[in-house]
């Protein structure tokens, strides 16, 4: 789990968060689960809440990820 093609601000959408393999050139997930995982997560408070920028639009904070990912590789020694 690397975070080392991010960058430090902006926003990240769903498929650049879990990764989208189908892509040309395929996007390598930051976090390697399902986006249905990812949304329950979401609905269940784990994981940072979205940002509406239009109708069919939803991203993340950068930095909200980077924190989620930090926090999980310092509570799993990673």
């Amino acid at each position: 789990m690397t975070t080392t093609h991010v960058t430090q601000t902006g926003f990240l959408r769903l498929s650049q968060i879990v990764g989208n393999p189908k892509a040309d050139p395929p996007i390598p997930p930051i976090i390697p689960i399902s986006k249905a995982a990812w949304w329950a997560g979401v609905k269940e408070g784990r994981f940072p809440k979205s940002i509406k920028l239009g109708p069919h639009t939803t991203v993340w904070r950068v930095e909200d990820i980077r924190r989620l990912v930090d926090g999980y590789s310092e509570f799993h020694g990673s």
